[in-house]
């Protein structure tokens, strides 16, 4: 598996998260009960899906080194193994961002 994953944050998550030094998720995240993070293959089609038409976007490039037991790939969309972060999502793994606008249409329609 890639020792790099992708999560993709709302300009507000991303400020709480470089506040607090950690992450502990979006809604959806809260709801599942893992932080959802894509690998650089399936994240085009997460933001299609999940992020069509919103700006001010933050994807942070994730170090998966660190986790051990926290992190599981479980299949997801398409039967595709995506990373699962059982634990809140430290500042210190983030090795870079990208802020961009996802102008495409949602890949649902």
């Amino acid at each position: 598996m890639s020792q790099r994953a992708y999560k993709v944050l709302t300009a507000d998550q991303w400020a709480a998260m470089q506040a607090a030094g950690s992450f502990a998720g979006a809604p959806v995240d809260l709801a599942d009960g893992y932080i959802h993070m894509s690998t650089a293959a399936q994240l085009d089609e997460t933001l299609a899906r999940h992020f069509a038409g919103q700006s001010g976007l933050v994807i942070a490039e994730i170090d998966l080194t660190g986790f051990g037991d926290a992190l599981k790939w479980e299949a997801s969309r398409g039967g595709a193994l995506f990373p699962h972060l059982y634990a809140p999502l430290p500042m210190t793994a983030v090795v870079g961002t990208v802020e961009r606008d996802w102008q495409k249409e949602s890949a649902s329609q």
